[in-house]
């Protein structure tokens, strides 16, 4: 049994980055940028007014004195207006400013009176004028290779001209669920069994790491139809295995791999939950086997899955790991197993507190946890600690 360490990063060393693509923008948000951009237009691209008010040379404004206005200036086409000390120009918020002035006074800051404004407030050069590159230069690093593309950056490329972007490739999944006691939801239960959710679980987990689910199917505890459903599903570029993976008599799928050509690296991990964890390799398709349990599936596909996703989406190694931040423990926390154990909990105002039933086949408790916090085995926390904590909202 192997460390987490040890079997994220031997993962990460056996996957790599799909082919990139192009992406429209509306496309591409949480997407990876597939290479460094720099900036081909300064940001203002020309001098412009904040506010809606007057253009004027400040040295000529004293309160009091009156400004002759000669034009106005729309945001819009410029209208190669130029003005001299003592003259002004209407003026409104995103316009050009016109040639000579170099302050923008806000119309509530003067009275109007015909084709007079009278200052009624000092003035002094470059109030509430955004100058040309004041904000991003020509030539400047706007998106790195890797990095998450979030909304505000889709704005800042749309303000470059940018229709279209380099990202990383798409990932498709499969997703396989084993096990006689297994009943598809709205079908009827028999004695014993329970219905079918940890591949809705998945799914979800899925998606919101950016992948694609294509193909999804459940197998009873038949070893060669397992065997078949694993031949298909080889051909996808990741294969979740939901149960099936631990070592009791109808745990068939470690056996099947074998027999459909598949490559087992890893199995069991020292984490609580999670211990019966899977990872290999069938061409190129990479192959986690995930615990029956809810919780352990849940925990080990964010520890394991979720970052060989992202690599294989084209994310920087600091996009891997789940947001952390601290918070203060609400009450004591204490691991006395042989393993490190995350446990779920909710945040609120700083504060972690655990959720529910801490056992792997809580669902309940899971449902309601917005964070995991890891205790080392043996480790005792105490109330009111501050703690590093996994965010997974």
């Amino acid at each position: 049994m192997i460390t987490e360490a040890e079997a994220l990063s031997h993962i990460l060393e056996s996957v790599a980055p799909l082919p990139s693509k192009m992406a429209p923008l509306r496309e591409a948000r949480e997407g990876f940028a597939a290479r460094n951009l720099f900036a081909r237009l300064a940001l203002p691209l020309f001098d412009n007014s904040a506010m809606d008010g007057y253009a004027v040379v400040a040295g000529s404004c004293r309160v009091g004195e009156s400004q002759r206005v000669i034009g106005e200036q729309p945001a819009g086409i410029d209208c190669g207006l130029e003005i001299a000390p003592g003259e002004a120009v209407r003026i409104f918020t995103g316009a050009p400013i016109p040639a000579g002035a170099d302050a923008v006074v806000m119309q509530e800051d003067v009275r109007a009176e015909g084709s007079q404004i009278f200052i009624e407030t000092k003035v002094e050069a470059g109030d509430f004028v955004r100058r040309r590159g004041s904000d991003l230069s020509e030539g400047q690093k706007i998106v790195g290779a890797g990095e998450r593309l979030r909304a505000q950056t889709l704005s800042l490329l749309a303000a470059q001209g940018l229709a279209e972007i380099e990202i990383g490739g798409n990932v498709q999944a499969a997703v396989i669920t084993t096990g006689d006691e297994l009943v598809k939801p709205n079908e009827t239960l028999g004695a014993g069994q329970i219905y079918e959710s940890n591949s809705t679980l998945v799914q979800a987990l899925f998606e919101k790491s950016g992948a694609s689910v294509v193909l999804r199917e459940h197998c009873a505890d038949d070893p060669a139809a397992i065997e078949a459903t694993l031949r298909r599903a080889f051909e996808h570029h990741v294969l979740v295995i939901l149960g099936g993976v631990s070592v009791g008599a109808r745990d068939f799928v470690r056996s099947a791999l074998t027999s459909a050509g598949a490559q087992t690296d890893l199995w069991r991990v020292s984490i609580k939950p999670g211990k019966p964890f899977l990872f290999g390799r069938a061409g190129q398709c990479a192959i986690f086997g995930l615990p029956g349990n809810p919780v352990s599936a849940f925990v080990t596909f964010l520890l394991f899955v979720r970052p060989a996703l992202l690599k294989m989406m084209g994310a920087g190694d600091e996009e891997l790991s789940l947001p952390s931040f601290d918070a203060h423990l609400a009450e004591e926390v204490q691991n006395m197993s042989d393993r490190p154990h995350y446990v779920r909990g909710q945040v609120v105002r700083g504060k972690f507190t655990p959720v529910g039933r801490q056992e792997s086949h809580a669902l309940f408790g899971l449902s309601r946890a917005n964070a995991l916090l890891r205790i080392a085995s043996g480790e005792t926390l105490r109330g009111g600690a501050t703690v590093p904590i996994l965010a997974l909202d």
